[in-house]
């Protein structure tokens, strides 16, 4: 182990789930062990979050190529890292975030940085034969995460006239992994059968949920509710998640439903949300808020701290400087965990251990272009977050991260268990 450096480093445009380019880097040890990783790419990005590297060429891939990263990684990255250790992951994450030189990695590309970082970490847990969550998380890596499954969408991720990004099912009921994975999918494949009973489009959105044309929020929640009734199951069992992304509709101050037809203040728009939270069985509220209304953010806290998990994304972008403001100003309760809004594994890790510190919650998350790395699996189990979103029952970037943790619960056997800490 003590010998085993990094001998090479390759890269490479490949594709996301939306058909986007997004970048690949491979880390070949001195060992023979090689590490793989792909970056995903997300469609609701905060304004805070580290920068994306896209070519800007209109003639190829309309501007979305990723060949500078890929260039960056090969010519700028790779004579740095050459002759380190696999296993030294905070110096190689430390290493480049000094030779990109910005706050933002703007200057590399933070999915440059990112895919060789996980890179890194898979080629070391290769070289010892650890399974990656293990090397992650040493063996106090047991607690399987409850899944938020996305099983409607709306916003950015949907061509419909919902306003809320995503409607989340959260299998509180379910006693291991494979219980949660049969729960969604059972609830999944109903709430397909009550669309089509309605007519109501089966298509499907950027996350593998379903996309309809719905009068608004309340109706999609209400097809929820009489979904997971349906199925057998109950809002005792499974409850409800929300990802409003307030963000992509927060215009001059204000909130603007245009599905709804409604322009609301932030008090109001508060309001608005936990009567919602009031009246059906839903336990956490993802950027409720928009990433600047902080004002906004204090009076949803207020209302709803203690009824709800309230999650910053947006408003947190997994930056330990954010989520420190957040702190101070007492608002939201949990963050959302993006390892491509930070841009390395290093200081995601610091984030979650940071959070965890300050009593926020940690759930780690996909983005809407996905890849079939399934890197945040393990990352959840090692970090043990306890909750994970991962997207829909559908759509192979999705469910390739839940049938790799029902491979890890297998592996961990007796000595695993599934989150049971908020409901």
């Amino acid at each position: 182990m003590s010998h085993t450096v990094i001998e090479e480093v390759k890269a490479r445009q490949v594709l996301d789930s939306r058909g986007n380019p997004t970048v690949e880097a491979e880390i070949f040890l001195s060992d023979g062990t090689i590490g793989r990783a792909t970056v995903p790419s997300g469609a609701s990005t905060g304004k805070f979050e580290a920068v994306e590297l896209r070519d800007k060429n209109d003639d190829f891939y309309f501007g979305k190529g990723v060949l500078y990263a890929v260039r960056n990684i090969e010519e700028k990255i790779c004579p740095q890292i050459i002759g380190k250790s696999p296993f030294a992951q905070r110096t190689i994450d430390n290493e480049m975030i000094k030779l990109d030189g910005t706050p933002n990695k703007s200057n590399l590309g933070a999915n440059a940085i990112l895919a060789v970082s996980l890179a890194v970490a898979k080629s070391a847990a290769n070289s010892l034969n650890l399974p990656l969550y293990k090397y992650l998380g040493g063996i106090n890596a047991y607690v399987l995460p409850v899944p938020m499954m996305n099983i409607l969408n709306g916003g950015v991720h949907a061509d419909n006239n919902i306003d809320f990004q995503e409607f989340m099912i959260y299998p509180v009921g379910a006693k291991n992994i494979k219980d949660a994975v049969r729960f969604g999918s059972e609830i999944f494949h109903t709430l397909k059968g009550i669309l089509k009973m309605r007519d109501l489009s089966t298509g499907l959105g950027d996350e593998g949920g379903f996309a309809p044309e719905l009068s608004g929020v309340e109706e999609a929640l209400e097809l929820i509710v009489a979904s997971i009734n349906r199925s057998g199951h109950d809002t005792d069992e499974v409850k409800i998640c929300l990802d409003v992304a307030a963000s992509e509709f927060y215009i001059d101050g204000a909130y603007h439903l245009k599905g709804e037809n409604k322009t609301l203040k932030s008090e109001e728009f508060a309001e608005y949300l936990t009567y919602l939270a009031n009246k059906y069985p839903i336990v956490s509220i993802e950027d409720g808020m928009a990433e600047e209304d902080y004002y906004g953010w204090e009076i949803l806290t207020r209302h709803l701290d203690g009824k709800c998990k309230l999650v910053g994304d947006d408003l947190f972008v997994t930056n330990i400087n954010r989520l420190q403001e957040g702190i101070k100003r007492r608002i939201a309760n949990s963050i959302l965990i993006k390892l491509n809004q930070i841009g390395t594994l290093s200081e995601t890790l610091d984030t979650i251990n940071f959070a965890k510190i300050h009593g926020y919650d940690a759930i780690v998350s996909h983005r809407s272009g996905e890849t079939e790395d399934t890197f945040i699996a393990d990352l959840a189990v090692g970090t043990n977050c306890g909750r994970i979103k991962t997207g829909s029952l559908a759509r192979s970037e999705r469910v390739a991260k839940y049938n790799r943790l029902v491979k890890i619960e297998d592996e961990l056997g007796e000595g695993g268990m599934i989150y049971s800490g908020w409901t």
